[in-house]
């Protein structure tokens, strides 16, 4: 019988495999590349818009009605550019009737990534690659994580944030220091 000839495997070999195979660990943990296949629809209500309260029992069909209460006021608008990624939909700044404000998103549209945030900025919104990167050069103020990368959604300014010194607003990825998309505020 024939002896096999032994296999030797050189160590040099071995710590270039383990590297390989690490950095391709770290490359899908940091770049996230299936979310470019996985959509996320997020379609919440504007707060405050309830349908209006019927009058309580026993109200006389003839008496005034109460008083409607306020209703949400769009202070400012405006229509998302794309930036790194295509990007579409409107954005608005929301007066709720209790005096707070939120950043809605109506009809979004945007590719999904890793660590998607919606800032409130200062910054002017550029065409093209010229855009991509200003958002954080100036003032900002992180609202949270991207709910979902399409439809409508909601984001609370917090009641320390004057919002008059703010002009647009941005889907920023912070993990690559990119702007997705973005629009300018005009004032309603």
């Amino acid at each position: 019988m024939g002896r096999g000839r032994a296999v030797r495997i050189r160590p040099w070999l071995v710590g270039v495999l383990v590297v390989v195979i690490a950095g391709a660990g770290f490359g899908l943990y940091w770049f996230q590349p299936w979310k470019l296949w996985q959509d996320e629809t997020v379609r919440e209500a504007l707060p405050g818009t309830a349908v209006s309260p019927t009058a309580p029992a026993g109200t006389p069909p003839d008496a005034s009605p109460a008083p409607s209460p306020a209703v949400p006021v769009t202070v400012a608008t405006g229509e998302l550019i794309s930036h790194e990624h295509a990007t579409s939909g409107t954005v608005k700044l929301v007066r709720l009737a209790d005096g707070s404000h939120v950043v809605r998103l109506e009809g979004l549209d945007t590719s999904n990534g890793p660590d998607l945030r919606v800032w409130l900025t200062d910054a002017p919104v550029r065409e093209g690659r010229a855009g991509w990167h200003v958002f954080d050069d100036g003032a900002y103020t992180s609202l949270g994580r991207l709910k979902g990368n399409k439809g409508s959604q909601n984001y609370t300014v917090p009641d320390d944030v004057d919002v008059t010194r703010y002009s647009s607003v941005s889907i920023w990825c912070d993990r690559f220091d990119v702007s997705f998309g973005a629009a300018k505020l005009a004032r309603a």
